[in-house]
């Protein structure tokens, strides 16, 4: 089972409409961002094809909620930058969408999110960064602030409450996105990934162990 995972970056605006077309940047190749992620060039690629094989494109979501889509992505690629998008928010007929885009024009609105299934990735220990290499895009939304807290830490439980650990380097990278420094997350993982392995079995017990060092 693929978790869905959230990656948030600053909005890179390059124009909006009075009539609701935006363009913009919303993921820099090759940066390193807070969170240790290094977006490679190519890992939307796959997806952007499936979509264009299905006469789609991601979503345009507000904050990530399913049932707010705000307008409708036109254009979505890749670029020698990064990942290249071109959307209209339906401002008259939609309140949520005429609110949005007001924050847009005033600069107020400053995240944006993508949500998506990590399908191939590399830790790189000279780096100390995971690079994203492969990523199953599903929605991009537009968010007031990045809530990258929030949204691992859903990453976590969802992964310990379906019983299903993360391979080691990968929850690691868990565990540092929820709060724990490098070194409490090494010092965790030489000595407690292996109770939760075992406690797998059960999602309680392995949860517990987990919400020990939170």
């Amino acid at each position: 089972m693929m978790t869905k995972h959230r990656f948030d970056a600053g909005l890179k605006i390059k124009s909006v409409s009075d009539t609701g077309e935006f363009e913009g940047l919303g993921s820099v190749f090759g940066v390193k961002d807070s969170y240790s992620d290094i977006v490679i060039k190519g890992a939307f690629q796959k997806s952007l094809d499936a979509w264009k094989e299905k006469g789609s494109l991601p979503a345009l979501l507000w904050m990530h909620k399913m049932d707010e889509p705000i307008g409708i992505y036109t254009e979505m690629k890749e670029t020698d930058e990064g990942l290249y998008v071109k959307g209209r928010l339906l401002i008259d007929d939609d309140p949520l969408a005429k609110r949005a885009h007001a924050h847009m024009k005033a600069g107020s609105l400053s995240g944006l999110s993508i949500g998506y299934a990590l399908k191939d990735w590399e830790y790189d220990s000279a780096k100390e960064a995971f690079e994203l290499k492969e990523i199953d895009l599903w929605e991009v939304s537009l968010v007031t602030f990045p809530a990258n807290d929030e949204a691992r830490i859903s990453d976590v439980k969802s992964a310990l409450e379906t019983g299903e650990i993360p391979q080691p380097a990968l929850f690691e990278r868990c565990l540092r996105d929820v709060g724990l420094t490098r070194s409490q997350s090494k010092a965790f993982m030489a000595r407690g990934y292996k109770a939760l392995r075992d406690a797998d079995g059960d999602k309680q017990q392995a949860l517990a162990a987990l919400k020990s060092i939170l």
